[in-house]
C-alpha cells in the first residue's frame, strides 16, 4: 500500500508540473506575439472616460458586464444564508493570543442543502479586528496545527503525502499547509484570519452535479448555461456570502476585510473584489491566466491551455477565445481596474513563469490609469521592480524569489500593505 501511495503521489507531482512542459508554451519575451490591449478609459462605443462620474455610471458597469458574459459567467439567482451554527468558541487559542471560532453557514433550497465551514482566528487585543478572508485548498484543519479544528468532511483533491486518499482527509493532514498561512504572525500583527475550504462551495472538478450550482438549475438542467458561472464565479459568490456573515459578527471590523487568494483562488479573490465592493482590499498572489496576468500577451499559461486543463473554472463563453485572445473585448488590467479606488496588491514569483510575472505587473500598471482618474496613486512605478523589492502605492506589487507558493515573505508584505490602509 505504501508503494501504491508513493506512485500515486509521484503521478500527482508530475501532473502538477506537466502544464509547464507542454509544447508551444512561450517563456521568452522575444517570442511574445504582438498584441493590442483595449484602453481601460476608452468606452466600447469609442468615447473617452474623463471623469469619475462617467467611470462609475458608464464604463465600470460595462466592463463588469463584459467579464460576466464572456469570462466568468453570471450568477443565475440569489440565495441567502438560511442558518448559522457556531460549533465552538475558544478564548485561549494560539497560546492565549487569539480567539478561535468555528461555525457553519447553511444554504437551503428545495431539497438541497449546503454546509460551508468557517474557521476564524481573531486577536484578543482588539474589540473589532480587521481580517484577511481567504479560501484554503485542502480543509480548514490544514492551515494551523490545532487539534481542535474540525476535519473537513468534503471531497478534497488527493494528496497521499499528507494522508488525503480517496478524496478524504485524515488526521495526518492536520496543519500540513501551515507554512502558507502564518497564522501566529497574522494574529501578532493585529489581524484576524477567516478561512474556508473552497471545495465546500464547489468541489474543484469538472462536475457540476454537486456544490452550489445545482441549487439554481431549471428542470432537466445538468450544467450551467454558456453565460452562467463556472467554479471561479461560484467560489467568488461564496466569499460574498461569508462577507454577509462577517458584517454581523461583532468581533470583526467589516469595513476592513481584505480578500486574498493564491493561484486559482487569487483569480477568485479578484473576481470577488470586482463584484463586491464591500471588500476593502483585494490581494492576488500569483493568480496568472484568468487572474492578474494579461491574456493577450500569450506568455506561459494561455486561455486555451487553462480552458483545456480546467474546463469548469470559467463560463462556457470563455472557450470562444481559445487561441483567439485578440478577440477578447476585455483584458485583465480592466479587471484590476474594477477594484479601484480600493487598495489592491498583485504579487508574482520569479520562478513562476507559468503565471507570467511581467503580465501581472503590466496589468497592475495599466489599471493605474483608473486609480489616478479617481484621485489615488495607483502603482508608484512604471517599470518592474527588482526581485524582492516590493512597491506600495494604492496598488502594491512585488516579484519575489522562489516558486509558485504563498510564503511568509508574501504575508509580510500583505500585512505591511494592510497596515498602510487599515491602521
Amino acid at each position: 500500500m505504501k508503494c501504491i501511495a508513493f506512485f500515486v503521489f509521484l503521478s500527482l507531482l508530475i501532473f502538477k508540473d506537466a502544464p509547464a512542459q507542454q509544447p508551444n508554451v512561450i517563456y521568452d519575451e522575444a517570442n511574445v506575439p504582438e498584441y493590442k490591449l483595449p484602453d481601460v478609459l476608452t468606452r466600447f462605443n469609442g468615447g473617452k472616460v474623463k471623469s469619475a462620474k462617467v467611470w462609475y455610471k458608464k464604463q465600470r458597469p460595462e466592463i463588469l458586464k463584459k467579464f460576466t458574459e464572456e469570462v466568468y459567467g453570471k450568477v443565475p439567482g440569489k440565495l441567502e444564508i438560511s442558518d448559522v451554527k457556531v460549533w465552538e468558541t475558544s478564548n485561549d487559542a494560539i497560546n492565549g493570543l487569539a480567539i478561535r471560532k468555528q461555525l457553519s453557514l447553511f444554504f437551503k433550497k428545495n431539497d438541497r442543502n449546503l454546509e460551508v465551514n468557517v474557521l476564524m482566528y481573531l486577536p484578543k487585543s482588539q474589540r473589532k479586528a480587521p481580517v484577511f478572508l481567504a479560501y484554503n485548498f485542502s480543509g480548514n484543519h490544514t492551515v494551523y496545527s490545532d487539534p481542535n479544528i474540525r476535519l473537513t468532511e468534503s471531497w478534497v483533491n488527493d494528496n497521499p503525502s499528507v494522508g488525503i486518499i480517496n478524496n478524504r482527509v485524515t488526521e495526518q493532514s492536520r496543519g500540513s499547509d501551515s507554512e502558507s498561512w502564518q497564522v501566529e504572525n497574522i494574529i501578532k500583527a493585529g489581524y484576524g484570519l477567516v478561512t474556508v475550504y473552497y471545495g465546500d462551495i464547489d468541489p474543484d472538478r469538472n462536475d457540476f452535479s454537486d456544490g452550489i450550482e445545482p441549487f439554481f438549475y431549471q428542470p432537466n438542467q445538468t450544467h450551467p448555461k454558456y453565460d452562467e458561472w463556472g467554479s471561479i464565479a461560484a467560489w467568488a459568490w461564496g466569499l460574498s456570502r461569508v462577507m454577509d456573515y462577517l458584517e454581523k459578527d461583532e468581533q470583526v471590523d467589516s469595513q476592513k476585510v481584505a480578500v486574498l487568494g493564491h493561484s486559482r483562488l487569487g483569480k477568485t479573490a479578484l473576481w470577488a473584489g470586482a463584484n463586491d465592493q464591500r471588500f476593502a482590499m483585494v490581494i492576488s498572489n500569483e493568480s496568472g491566466c484568468g487572474g492578474a496576468a494579461l491574456s493577450m500577451r500569450k506568455f506561459g499559461e494561455t486561455v486555451q491551455i487553462i480552458n483545456t486543463n480546467f474546463p469548469h473554472w470559467f463560463c462556457g463563453n470563455f472557450k470562444k477565445f481559445n487561441d483567439n485572445e485578440a478577440d477578447l473585448p476585455v483584458d485583465q488590467h480592466m479587471l484590476l481596474a474594477l477594484i479601484a479606488p480600493r487598495p489592491l496588491y498583485v504579487a508574482s514569483a520569479e520562478g513562476d513563469k507559468w503565471s507570467d510575472p511581467r503580465g501581472e505587473f503590466l496589468s497592475a500598471k495599466y489599471a493605474s490609469a483608473v486609480y489616478q482618474l479617481l484621485g489615488s496613486e495607483g502603482l508608484p512605478i512604471k517599470e518592474m521592480p527588482e526581485v524582492d523589492h516590493p512597491v506600495m502605492g494604492t496598488i502594491g506589487y512585488h516579484i519575489r524569489s522562489g516558486k509558485h507558493d504563498l510564503t511568509s515573505y508574501d504575508w509580510t508584505q500583505y500585512i505591511k500593505f494592510a497596515d498602510k490602509f487599515f491602521k
